[in-house]
């Protein structure tokens, strides 16, 4: 009986032993495991900042990037301003070389504008006298021309051409108008026909009167009765009012030069 109790008593000290060391196994491993659970969150953690600075490093390295392309860029915009820059400057400089001679041009120029006027008023006035005012007023135009700072060299140019170019052509044409001109010491109203350079013919407007530009006497002289229906038919066809057709009119015949 004695003996019975006693392995009673030793199975419940071992039974307790091995309780209290399984609890403490127990609270090793739970602490094992807690450790081991806290080192895989601060490894999580790691690996989070990790991916995250290599996340900013690869922004950081695409920026990089950017900004290399980006003065690669402005090195070759750079590149080509500088070009554009002495291009403009030589451009620049042609300009102000091409100033310079046209203000020499200019200067020579003057002169001889001066004279093509001076010229060309000679030759209106030795000429047969038609349209007096018009080509009066054409000149006087020309001179205040000479006179306006606001008007340049090549357009005072162009203008005097063109009266030249006018005069030429009242040499190819024919030309109707009516006019005033002193008859007997009176002023009266006529028709006058221009035929080219060779004849100014003159009419009154009732038709009893015509004549025509002696440019020898530099005069006009009578026409006999006779001329009076060819006038009449000149003046017509010049004004477009009938078709061109023959007729006769009295020119004056040239004189010689001189020699």
């Amino acid at each position: 009986m004695r003996k019975t109790n006693l392995w009673r008593v030793l199975s419940l000290l071992l039974a307790g032993a091995f309780g209290v060391a399984a609890a403490a196994a127990a609270a090793d491993l739970g602490k094992v495991i807690e450790e081991r659970n806290d080192a895989n969150a601060e490894a999580v953690k790691s690996q989070q900042r990790i991916d995250r600075l290599s996340d900013e490093t690869e922004d950081l390295a695409r920026q990089y990037r950017s900004v290399i392309d980006q003065i690669d860029s402005l090195k070759v915009y750079n590149g080509q301003l500088e070009r554009l820059i002495a291009d403009q400057e030589s451009e620049m400089e042609s300009l102000r070389r091409q100033i310079d001679q046209v203000q020499l041009v200019g200067r020579e120029m003057t002169p001889l504008m001066l004279e093509m006027i001076d010229t060309l008023e000679k030759f209106v006035q030795l000429d047969i006298p038609f349209l007096p005012e018009e080509r009066s007023r054409r000149l006087t135009g020309l001179r205040d021309l000479m006179g306006r700072s606001d008007v340049s060299d090549s357009e005072r140019y162009r203008r005097i051409l063109e009266a030249y170019q006018i005069e030429n052509e009242y040499g190819r044409t024919i030309e109707a108008y009516r006019g005033t001109m002193e008859l007997d010491g009176e002023e009266r109203t006529v028709d006058f026909l221009r035929v080219g350079r060779i004849a100014l013919i003159y009419q009154t407007l009732d038709s009893g009167r015509a004549g025509v530009w002696d440019q020898a006497s530099r005069s006009w002289v009578e026409l006999p009765d006779a001329y009076r229906s060819a006038v009449r038919q000149g003046l017509r066809i010049a004004r477009k009012q009938t078709a061109p057709d023959l007729i006769e009119l009295p020119i004056p015949a040239a004189t010689e030069a001189e020699q």
